[in-house]
């Protein structure tokens, strides 16, 4: 059984891009302008749901779950949680989003009338 009883759940409007968006592209810019975006959102979410945990999950079980607006076909490796793992990390609720320190699952389903993005952490012991 896990110390860290209660979960971390974060939702945040909307879904960010696919990263096929920027893949094999000149458009670092617009990249960089769109992680920063996303590492805000959750910062701020986590600021603004008062869940920061004292210190930091040193190990971690992270799921995100995307509801998407719609049901085109999305790939799941364009969905990582490239943009929005830093903000865990920077918010302070994991130490870092490595293999080391992370388990990751990701999820994807459809709500055209809230599209969103959802951020379960749960706290695990170290192995």
């Amino acid at each position: 059984m896990s110390k860290y009883s209660a979960p971390i759940k974060l939702t945040l409007r909307g879904v960010p891009p696919s990263l096929n968006r920027f893949a094999g592209r000149k458009n670092t810019w617009q990249y960089r302008a769109e992680k920063e975006r996303w590492t805000n959102a959750v910062q701020w979410a986590i600021k603004a749901q008062g869940c920061k945990p004292p210190e930091p999950f040193e190990r971690a079980a992270v799921t995100i779950s995307y509801y998407f607006p719609d049901a085109r076909r999305r790939d799941p490796d364009n969905y990582s949680g490239k943009l929005l793992l830093d903000g865990l990390t920077r918010g302070g609720v994991i130490v870092d989003d490595s293999f080391r320190h992370i388990t990751l699952t990701v999820t994807g389903a459809v709500d055209k009338k809230s599209p969103r993005t959802e951020i379960i952490v749960r706290g695990v012991e170290s192995s």
